[in-house]
Parts: structure tokens; C-alpha cells; sequence
């Protein structure tokens, strides 16, 4: 869920603390990202429930998702995406792709949402623009739009040329 809403890399979200949770902001603060980067990003109201829910249950001392053989590290990412592969068998979801999914359709969805792809940059962490790009996936009613630029214009009676 918290991929899902984020747009974290698998990574980023096992090495969350409590401390990188900005629930005044709606931001989840990523420390030492890939590239060695910081950076904040997106968090919904219902992924902070989510989270205060599981912090209090589990009371984690370091990480908010830790090993379950050793708390003082992070849970293992091998793990993580053997959950994932469950959960989408059980979804009865047949497309291939695992968890990393999840950050293309975050960017998919920001952009579909109106969001500048600067923006979308900034918040995934992406140092060049085209790595963005790449990320983004086009849906049919992005691609196709309201129709021809031409039905868009204001031609009046004016015969066709």
C-alpha cells in the first residue's frame, strides 16, 4: 500500500522510519534514496492511517518494516515481491510485472491527473527527465484524447477547403 500510494522504490519504502513520516505535509521523507539522493514525495491521508495502525500494533524500534528474524534490519526485499506475486495470483491479475510496477503507475496516474512531468521528476527522484518519460505509461483514453485537434477548432459555417 504504501508503494502503491508513494511511488517508492521497493528499497525505499523497507527502509522507512518513523521519523520520515510528515503527516502535517502529506510527505514521506526519503533519506539516501538511489543515487544517494533525499528527497520528499507523495503520501495519501489513508496510507497515514495505515501506517499509525501498523506502528502501533508492532511498536518497530528502527525500521517501520523490519526482518522478522532480526528487527534491527530491514525486512528483505526477496520477500516483499514473493507477497506482491501472491497477492496479484490472488487478485487473479495475469500481466507480468512485479512491485516496481507500482512506481510506473503512480507516474502514470500523476500525470493523467494533470501533474507537470517536472513535478512527477522531482517526486520520483529521477535526476533526467527522460528517465521519467520512460516511466510514464499511456493509457487508451490519454493516447486518444477528446478526438481530431481539428474538432477542437471553431470553424462557423465556413465550407470545407
Amino acid at each position: 500500500m504504501t508503494a502503491d500510494a508513494s511511488g517508492l522504490r521497493l528499497s525505499e519504502v523497507l527502509h522507512l522510519q518513523a521519523r520520515h513520516i510528515d503527516a502535517a505535509r502529506l510527505a514521506i521523507r526519503v533519506e539516501q534514496g538511489k543515487g544517494g539522493k533525499d528527497r520528499d514525495t507523495l503520501r495519501s491521508p489513508r496510507v497515514l492511517e495505515a501506517l499509525r495502525a501498523h506502528w502501533k500494533a508492532t511498536r518497530p524500534s528502527a525500521w517501520l518494516f523490519p526482518a522478522h528474524k532480526d528487527p534491527t534490519r530491514p525486512m528483505d526485499p526477496s520477500s516483499r515481491q514473493k507477497a506482491y506475486g501472491t497477492a496479484k495470483r490472488r487478485a487473479g491479475l495475469t500481466k507480468p510485472g512485479g512491485i516496481h510496477t507500482l512506481r510506473h503507475c503512480v507516474a502514470t496516474q500523476l500525470l493523467e491527473a494533470g501533474v507537470d512531468l517536472h513535478t512527477i521528476q522531482r517526486l520520483m527522484g529521477h535526476r533526467h527527465l527522460s528517465t521519467t518519460a520512460r516511466y510514464l505509461q499511456l493509457t487508451r483514453h490519454t493516447q486518444i484524447g477528446p478526438g481530431s485537434p481539428l474538432d477542437l477548432l471553431e470553424c462557423g459555417d465556413a465550407p470545407p477547403r
